[in-house]
């Protein structure tokens, strides 16, 4: 798995990769995995209390693009997310610094990110919202 990235601090032992998709916990819990605290935990739970996961795609874009994100930024896109949730919203562009995402907000999964240089004249498509993070 050398070739898989990690985003930020986050280790892939954390929670580790989900066919291909990453998932990161809504709380940190100081170190320690969900399953290692609750060993009955049931998969699909794990799942459920993800914030946000990554596409394999997106992954390969953020490495590419050498962009890393610290838990704290992940939190507050998390968090515009969960925004673009509330106002209904499937596909949006998240603006976070000079990155751009677009993320499936059903599924709370990124499926591309650009940087700054990327950005320039590139014109999105197929998105219903946009939410800038600040």
């Amino acid at each position: 798995m050398s070739d898989r990235m990690l985003v930020g601090q986050l280790a892939a032992s954390r929670l580790g990769p989900v066919q291909g998709r990453r998932t990161y916990p809504a709380q940190s819990d100081g170190g320690t995995s969900a399953a290692a605290s609750h060993p009955e935990t049931s998969f699909q739970q794990l799942l459920d209390q993800a914030r946000l996961k990554f596409s394999h795609h997106a992954e390969q874009r953020l490495q590419q693009r050498g962009i890393k994100l610290q838990p704290d930024q992940l939190d507050r896109i998390a968090s515009a997310v969960d925004q673009a949730e509330a106002k209904g919203a499937k596909d949006s562009l998240v603006l976070f610094r000079d990155i751009a995402m677009i993320v499936n907000v059903p599924n709370r999964t990124v499926v591309t990110a650009l940087d700054g240089s990327s950005m320039k004249e590139h014109v999105f498509t197929q998105i219903d919202s946009a939410v800038v993070v600040s």
